[in-house]
């Protein structure tokens, strides 16, 4: 075919795909004749839904909220599996017993308390700053709960170590990586001056760590916030000063 404005042939083959009118040419071919990618997700009639959790996930988490709340020996595969909203049945096709379960819930756990730790990396404040606030909102976060469930690892510790020799090794590697974090923090402090070398950052990081185990769990048995209250203020007016 012929334009008319400006005497050159236009393939008939770009007139029909640009629906009757010619558009620019690029290297030698009109840009209609290439593929158009289209963004499905911002075309009216095409909205794209979440993909829904796996059944295992589903287990997982419900695993997670269940040990957190009641124990694993007061736990049985009926409660998770309920909370999940699963057969009991189906269960078994995810994890090879409770034991199993729990030992991934213990990996989830931590997944989740990373973004509370980010504080704890936050160059913008001073190092003991940093931590300070971390254990303040971690206090804060258990009292609202009215310390019906406390930390998870310190629970399994009580609970599982003389009974399960994998959470137990799960549970030590768990604190060992929150331990080391803290003393990165410490390092920080001690190189700043702010606290004494006298006692290496790694062995001050595990005892402030200690301290606040015992402090959560004599919270649960009193229901008050107290005893947190009490490690805040003699962790960092006294040993980290």
């Amino acid at each position: 075919m012929e334009d008319h404005c400006s005497g050159k042939k236009t393939p008939f083959r770009a007139i029909r795909a640009s629906g009757g009118q010619a558009g620019p040419w690029k290297g030698g071919q009109h840009y209609r004749d290439q593929p158009v990618a289209i963004d499905r997700s911002k075309t009216t009639g095409h909205i794209l839904s979440m993909p829904k959790p796996s059944l295992r996930e589903q287990l997982l988490s419900a695993g997670l909220d269940t040990l957190h709340q009641n124990g694993f020996n007061a736990t049985s595969v009926q409660d998770i599996a309920d909370a999940a909203g699963a057969p009991k049945g189906s269960f078994y096709n995810h994890f090879e017993s409770k034991e199993a379960l729990a030992a991934e819930v213990v990996l989830k756990y931590e997944e989740q308390r990373k973004a509370r730790r980010s504080i704890l990396r936050d160059a913008r404040l001073a190092p003991l700053r940093r931590l300070r606030q971390y254990f303040e909102g971690v206090n804060k976060a258990v009292a609202e709960e009215e310390f019906t469930t406390g930390c998870l690892l310190g629970n399994f510790a009580a609970e599982l170590s003389n009974q399960s020799p994998l959470i137990r090794e799960r549970v030590g590697k768990a604190l060992a990586a929150w331990c080391d974090e803290i003393a990165l923090v410490i390092g920080e402090a001690q190189k700043a001056g702010a606290v004494s070398k006298e006692i290496s950052s790694q062995s001050l990081a595990a005892f402030v760590i200690h301290a606040w185990e015992g402090a959560m769990l004599q919270a649960k048995v009193d229901k008050d916030r107290a005893p947190l209250d009490d490690f805040v203020k003699v962790t960092f007016s006294k040993l980290l000063a």
